[in-house]
């Protein structure tokens, strides 16, 4: 795995450069001592910075709040697999759209592309741990490959990979060995300068790994090879395409953003939507462009056709015109019409 920072806020992996969580209202609330926070991380996590001798491990930490909290961790993905665990209180998080309350001893398993949220909107008191590790992944499909200090053998790091990779289930009841883990985990935070606690943060973390694959690894364990098709990972890119619309996307970056080729993707996007990527894309753009022609008054043609990623406002108004059969402007002054009309 092939792994290059670039800066506090994007990183390069295998050639691909990502933007890195901030978890900035965490890094507020500790600066306000509304909670106490304790981490070693890399990239813009927040923390003391990790050593080389952990390369793949991004962050591992832990959080304390013992008061009502203002503050929580809207909906984000992380660069790798996390695991959380929380020691005692309780957690209102959320994943893939399914709200919970965490207890103490729960434990969550969250992929890269797996969308995950902690409040509602503020959390809970109580002490939450954290452990990211990269796996050069970010998409349902992609192989997941470990850093090189994980020591598991090859066929236990392979049973368990095809669990967490190949089963829906992301929260579990932990053991008192998990919870002891993470209890040794915080030692060795709170005592490490400059890397001191590298070594052990590594036997660690591999002993947290064994311990999961022997709590997973149960004769009811349900697993499913589609979830980790790449159907799977071209349908998440597409629901993430909302929010990225003013990228500037040719077939060749959607492609690569969804981490298969450039016919997969094509094929793929065509059975799952009846649509060519680009066209696809085209409407995406024009779906966003008239509500903000009719929400956003203030906003010139100009400025709308930027946000929604069309390359000139003279192009967008030739794509608008063909798609709907007005200019942007008429499409704005009737519909302002009606509005008014209807109060």
């Amino acid at each position: 795995m092939n792994i290059k920072a670039q800066s506090i806020q994007t990183y390069e992996a295998d050639g691909i450069v990502y933007h890195a969580d901030t978890c900035l209202p965490l890094i507020d609330a500790a600066k306000r001592k509304k909670v106490t926070l304790k981490a070693l991380s890399r990239l813009s996590y927040p923390g003391d910075k990790l050593d080389d001798n952990t390369i793949g491990l991004n962050s591992v930490g832990y959080w304390d709040a013992n008061k009502p909290q203002d503050w929580g961790l809207d909906w984000h993905r992380n660069e790798g697999v996390e695991f959380h665990f929380l020691e005692s209180g309780t957690m209102p998080y959320a994943q893939e759209n399914k709200e919970v309350i965490l207890e103490p001893n729960y434990l969550t398993i969250t992929r890269p592309w797996e969308a995950h949220k902690v409040g509602n909107p503020n959390i809970g008191m109580g002490k939450f741990y954290w452990v990211i590790i990269d796996l050069g992944v970010r998409r349902p499909h992609q192989e997941w490959v470990w850093p090189d200090w994980i020591t598991l053998t090859p066929s236990d790091l392979t049973r368990l990979t095809t669990i967490l990779r190949q089963n829906k289930k992301s929260i579990v009841k932990a053991n008192s060995g998990i919870r002891d883990c993470f209890l040794r985990i915080n030692k060795a935070i709170n005592n490490d300068v400059n890397g001191s606690s590298a070594s052990r943060l590594r036997l660690l973390i591999n002993h947290l790994l064994i311990l999961l694959l022997d709590l997973l690894n149960t004769d009811d364990i349900v697993l499913d090879e589609s979830l980790t098709d790449s159907s799977r990972s071209v349908k998440y890119f597409l629901q993430e395409l909302d929010k990225n619309l003013s990228e500037n996307w040719t077939i060749e970056l959607m492609a690569q953003s969804a981490g298969v080729g450039i016919t997969r993707f094509t094929y793929l996007c065509k059975q799952l939507t009846n649509l060519t990527p680009m066209r696809y894309l085209a409407i995406k753009r024009l779906s966003l462009s008239k509500e903000l022609l009719i929400e956003r008054p203030e906003l010139s043609i100009a400025e709308i056709s930027y946000m929604c990623g069309f390359a000139t406002s003279q192009y967008f108004a030739t794509v608008f015109k063909k798609y709907e059969k007005c200019s942007p402007n008429e499409y704005r002054l009737k519909h302002t019409v009606s509005r008014v009309e209807l109060t």
